[in-house]
């Protein structure tokens, strides 16, 4: 898997007419990708439908990650029908080597997406004989619980699970619990000067969770390249000059017409840990759901540890929230040399 050349071989790919294999080669190839993913969302009902510039954005600013090096895509005939992504990230220390992907329904069950794994975990070991990793190593896949298909295979090549999320619903915005601001706090607008404090204070307060991983320099670049990126749907609270809490709240354009809906996302909710306990949460996540009600949504999802450290899954179900699917993390041992099985 170290090589660099437009077609490569795997040596489990199944013997399907006109199958090929091969690196990401242009922009172009990001429009496809989106409509492969969106193809796979809707069959395993998942929450994910990107648009190419969003995904080029999120894959050309993710670190340790080089969508020409680390993607595999497999073609019939000129048309994508799956692809492996190979990545790494450092949570609480420990290096998770990263295997994703997804197979077209019409393709699946063929032993395609076998394949892609076996070759993304050989591709994950070439890569990391470019780092240290001094407190170890791990393979770690993420799916959503209804991705029957893929649990088996994960379950099959000795993954097994570790951390359960929640993605939860609030099905209607019309009544937003009255939550005011703890006293000496308030929710200014968003100011581009205040971009770095705000990311800072959002990273320091998810320390202390599960799998934490450090915010590098290229997710901030990445965050404001998004196409969809509004600020001004952002609920930051601060006292005086410190940011206290924060909600990132997003509208994804092209998911909400792929799937007929208007909904928004409450993403990264996080309070520090000098003003927890004081209500500052249900504060900054009702101020957000007020805005996606101004902005025209009808419908809140936010995604959740379900084991949270702060109870947060509590104070979700007290807002008005309801749990609409599971998300499974899962690790496998790492193996260094040779096939692993």
């Amino acid at each position: 898997m170290t090589t660099m050349t437009d077609e490569l071989n795997l040596p489990d790919a199944p013997p399907i007419p006109g199958l090929r294999f091969r690196r990401l080669r242009d922009v172009d190839d990001y429009a496809a990708l989106a409509q492969l993913i969106t193809a796979g969302s809707l069959a395993d009902d998942l929450d994910f439908i990107p648009d190419p510039q969003s995904l080029q954005v999120e894959m050309e600013h993710e670190a340790d990650f080089d969508p020409h090096r680390d993607l595999l895509l497999a073609e019939v005939d000129g048309r994508l029908i799956a692809y492996g992504k190979a990545g790494r990230t450092v949570r609480d220390g420990l290096a998770v080597y990263m295997a994703g992907g997804t197979t077209h329904p019409d393709w699946r069950r063929r032993g395609l997406g076998r394949a892609i794994l076996r070759a993304t975990e050989d591709h994950l070991r070439d890569r990391a004989t470019a780092f240290e990793d001094p407190e170890g190593r791990v393979l770690g896949a993420w799916i959503g619980e209804k991705e029957s298909g893929a649990g088996a295979l994960l379950a099959g090549e000795g993954y097994t699970p570790v951390r359960y999320y929640f993605s939860m619903i609030r099905q209607e915005l019309q009544e937003i619990p009255d939550a005011p601001l703890p006293d000496g706090i308030e929710i200014r607008p968003v100011e581009p000067d205040q971009h770095r404090a705000i990311l800072d204070a959002e990273n320091e307060a998810f320390r202390d969770h599960w799998g934490h991983r450090e915010m590098t320099e290229e997710d901030f670049e990445g965050l404001f390249k998004l196409p969809d990126l509004d600020t001004s749907l952002w609920s930051v609270a601060w006292d005086g000059d410190e940011v206290a809490g924060s909600v990132q709240t997003f509208i994804w354009k092209a998911e909400n017409e792929a799937l007929g809906e208007k909904r928004g996302w409450l993403e990264r909710i996080s309070v520090r840990r000098p003003w927890r306990r004081r209500g500052l949460a249900k504060a900054i996540i009702a101020d957000a759901l007020r805005r996606l009600r101004a902005a025209g949504m009808e419908v809140a999802m936010l995604g959740v540890d379900a084991d949270n450290p702060t109870g947060a899954l509590q104070l979700y179900e007290a807002l008005g929230f309801q749990t609409k699917d599971r998300g499974i993390a899962y690790r496998k041992a790492w193996q260094p040399g040779g096939r692993l099985v």
